[in-house]
């Protein structure tokens, strides 16, 4: 009982820290563009993770990799996080922090589609309503609700938030064929997409001078959206008898998301935008339990 009391605080922890990563990238963003913000915040994740690597006994593990785990890592390293956050972040210059950072809840309902073709899994009748409501959700917010006209405030920066969640999908889905500790994995992947972003700035960008705000902004994303909060999400789920309850946490930091964006940044939040969300967290639901009666 007390290890599940534990998985529940570090649960409750890594949701209080992520939902407050859409202010983060918004804030900083005013400061940096995406591909410094990128880039620095991947650094600062690779030093966070080498240190916990070190405190946890596992540099063992990183010394005992092999030629072809760096290959696979330097192929994750490309989808995430280069690939991924290069995108998302875009896509959040472009949008409101709420917009952005509901869309990017779309993610296990493309997991859903690109599961077919690359795991040859069937799409169960309740998947592809889950898919329907999840994309309707989409559609109220991307129009702010205006439903009737169709008119799209911005849908180039919503196409951006809907491919950063292929790139997350594809990225799941070839780290499940990838059996290493998997701290080590993501040193390692953020380790090869520092060194992308890092090639790719002299072209688009520049290192320096940035911004002191902006750095403490790369330093706070580095920390909580990708280096710490996800080893501390990792022992809840070690600690927790029910995975399934510890998981379920997670859908509310969209919601605590919108309330730290309205006090953080100061942005109204659309009803649209409440009534979107709730659409696609029922999609990803029925789609939970689409694939509890496949298993039974």
């Amino acid at each position: 009982m007390k290890n599940q009391n534990k998985a529940y605080i570090l649960a409750i922890i890594t949701v209080l820290f992520w939902s407050t990563i859409a202010s983060a990238f918004k804030l900083s963003l005013n400061y940096l563009d995406n591909f410094q913000l990128l880039f620095y915040s991947s650094l600062f994740s690779c030093v966070v993770l080498s240190v916990l690597i070190i405190i946890m006994g596992k540099l063992k593990l990183i010394l005992e990799t092999t030629w072809r785990d760096l290959f696979f890592s330097a192929l994750l390293g490309l989808l995430n996080p280069f690939l991924y956050y290069l995108v998302l972040l875009k896509a959040y210059s472009l949008l409101k922090a709420q917009e952005a950072g509901t869309l990017n809840y779309i993610w296990p309902i493309v997991l859903v589609l690109l599961s077919v073709p690359l795991l040859k899994q069937k799409i169960h009748w309740l998947s592809l309503i889950a898919i329907l409501i999840s994309f309707s959700g989409i559609i109220v917010i991307s129009t702010e609700g205006k439903l009737s006209t169709l008119d799209f405030k911005e849908p180039f920066g919503v196409m951006l938030a809907i491919v950063s969640s292929i790139f997350w999908s594809l990225f799941w889905i070839f780290n499940l064929r990838d059996n290493r500790d998997e701290v080590v994995k993501l040193l390692l992947n953020f380790i090869f997409g520092t060194i992308y972003i890092g090639l790719l700035i002299p072209f688009v960008s520049e290192f320096y001078p940035v911004n002191f705000k902006g750095l403490l902004g790369a330093l706070y994303i580095g920390l909580f959206e990708m280096g710490l909060t996800f080893v501390i999400w990792l022992n809840a789920l070690k600690l927790a008898k029910n995975t399934a309850i510890v998981s379920n946490l997670v859908y509310l930091s969209p919601f605590i998301s919108l309330i730290i964006i309205r006090s953080v940044i100061g942005e109204k939040i659309l009803f649209s935008t409440v009534v979107g969300l709730t659409l696609i967290i029922i999609g990803i639901i029925v789609q939970h339990l689409s694939r509890k009666r496949n298993l039974n």
